[in-house]
């Protein structure tokens, strides 16, 4: 068994929201019946994407839509590894080259993200703002003792601080529905990076900070 040793707290009542998938839009379904746009989809939305057409037409659209999706599928192993180990589970193991490098990717955060967080409320749970917005954060919890919106990220290469603009948006998102629904006052967002060649990274975002950005982005998409 592959425990650890991170608490888990059970101190609020998540909802399973519905969530739908379609071929360039999720959402959720709040509660009420309302129907909530995700996250994501409102940041992509809202992003420049001058850099990512300019790159599927440097390498054509068949190698990008190839590495676009390598890039997910090495980003969802490794959630499932990080998922297992903070619920006690042994992790999956699979032969692949791919498979064997989302381990090793996970491995990084399990032996120096992990031992930062001193509590787990909840793991891949729904957060919704009423009438507005809804999405599925990694971790929620305490990092370091500070109450704390968590996600693991995957790179090709390490980013840097201005490359990472919509996850600290998302993680503004996140704290902004948690707090409004449960009357919490989170004010941190942590990102969990490793890279291809196994660098990791943390990124500690003031959300506060970011906080009117991610408005104005909410106000533009709606």
């Amino acid at each position: 068994m592959n425990e650890t040793p991170i608490p888990l707290v059970k101190k609020f009542n998540y909802p399973k929201l519905e969530r739908v998938t379609l071929e360039n839009e999720r959402y959720y379904v709040a509660p009420d019946g309302t129907k909530l746009s995700s996250v994501t989809t409102i940041l992509d939305s809202t992003s420049d994407k001058t850099f990512l057409i300019e790159w599927k037409n440097r390498i054509g659209e068949e190698e990008a839509n190839r590495q676009v999706k390598y890039a997910t599928t090495m980003g969802s192993i490794m959630h499932e590894q990080l998922e297992d180990y903070v619920q006690g589970k042994p992790r999956q193991t699979g032969s692949s080259i791919i498979w064997k490098q989302a381990e090793k990717m996970a491995d990084q955060i399990i032996t120096r993200g992990m031992p930062n967080i001193t509590e787990i409320w909840g793991m891949e749970e729904i957060l919704y703002y009423p009438e507005l917005y809804a999405g599925t954060t990694d971790l929620v919890g305490c990092w370091k003792g500070v109450p704390s919106i968590m996600d693991y990220k995957t790179a090709k290469k390490m980013k840097t601080e201005e490359q990472i603009e919509n996850y600290k948006l998302q993680a503004c998102a996140y704290a902004m529905a948690h707090n409004e629904v449960y009357g919490t006052d989170i004010k941190q967002g942590v990102i969990l990076m490793v890279s291809r060649d196994f660098e990791y990274k943390e990124f500690i975002v003031d959300t506060e900070k970011y906080m009117k950005e991610w408005i104005n982005r909410l106000e533009t998409f709606l």
